[in-house]
């Protein structure tokens, strides 16, 4: 029996074939670089923004889709495909452009799903309206990936991140009424995050009913307002066996229906100057996985906090 929801093992039950996302980049902005809420964006965000495995912007999507398309035919014997639209805020775009993207992702016979990676305060009716559209007349799942990086509001100022846990929650709510499923990435060792912040994570993403969960190691890349700290010692990083720890406790507080789809996160080698305290991504989420047996421990093992817990302690 598996110690948690492991995102391949779902894509595996749900299509019976070998499904990759592959990486889409579009958009190279954000509310939080442009000055509509900040300049300079998030305090770990490059000006890559998470698009280091991405081909060029400049590429026509098309052209993006089916290079990439090649690329992991090729090398892992993929089948079908989910178009991820990975960097930045893909919502933050005039409407109309949006929908362009879109729909050119939508007219491949063989991708299943589009992911769409975001902020909480980019999640608009309008744009929602038109997603759902997409799924119900092209049989296309929408995912919607929400960064929220914590549930701590003071951390959320202290990082820059322009946005508090009310906006989250009211991205997740209005995503949920258009039938579109969900993806929370959360941030688990942030600066001055204790693991009540963790617990809480868990608990607020448990409640909102989120599909899936997208764990992320803090890494530091060259150029960040984190790196400038990071050299200045102005900058804590939780120790390896801490991570691990906070892992193995969001896991056990977690709904044990949510699909896990990442541990532990990857950067971009060629400019960080902090990851995984010198690991490789695999192998800090094979020591998570044996912390999981060591402490004969799950996750959901502890999920038993909803429904009116003292009620039900009580009296039923």
């Amino acid at each position: 029996m598996e110690k948690y929801n492991i995102y391949s093992q779902y894509l595996k039950n749900k299509y019976a074939k070998k499904v990759y996302k592959l990486p889409i980049f579009t958009v190279k902005n954000c509310p939080n670089r442009d000055g509509t809420l900040a300049f300079g964006g998030c305090d770990f965000c490059d000006e890559e923004g998470s698009g280091f495995n991405c081909l060029s912007s400049q590429i026509p999507i098309k052209e993006q889709i089916q290079k990439n398309k090649e690329f992991y035919k090729k090398r892992y014997k993929a089948e079908l495909f989910i178009a991820y639209f990975q960097p930045f805020s893909n919502t933050y775009l005039p409407l109309e452009d949006f929908k362009k993207n879109i729909l050119s992702a939508s007219e491949e016979s063989d991708i299943v799903q589009i992911a769409i990676s975001t902020r909480p305060d980019c999640i608009n009716d309008k744009y929602l309206d038109f997603l759902q559209d997409i799924q119900e007349t092209k049989n296309i799942e929408i995912n919607i990936e929400v960064g929220l990086q914590t549930v701590n509001y003071q951390i959320l100022e202290n990082i820059n991140r322009q946005h508090t846990l009310a906006e989250f929650i009211d991205a997740i709510l209005r995503i949920k009424t258009k039938n579109l499923t969900t993806t929370a990435h959360l941030i688990l060792n942030l600066p001055e995050e204790k693991m009540i912040d963790v617990i809480e994570s868990a608990k607020i993403v448990s409640a909102l009913k989120i599909d899936f969960v997208k764990l992320h190691s803090l890494y530091i890349v060259q150029g960040t307002q984190f790196a400038k700290k990071l050299q200045k010692k102005e900058l804590k990083i939780c120790t390896k066996e801490d991570y691990i720890d906070r892992v193995v406790t969001f896991l056990e507080y977690l709904d044990p229906d949510i699909v896990i789809q990442r541990l532990v996160a990857r950067g971009p080698r060629y400019k960080t100057i902090f990851e995984n305290w010198g690991q490789s991504w695999w192998s800090i989420k094979q020591e998570i996985e044996e912390a999981l047996e060591k402490r004969n421990t799950f996750q959901g093992k502890k999920f038993d906090y909803l429904n009116g817990k003292a009620v039900r302690i009580k009296f039923l």
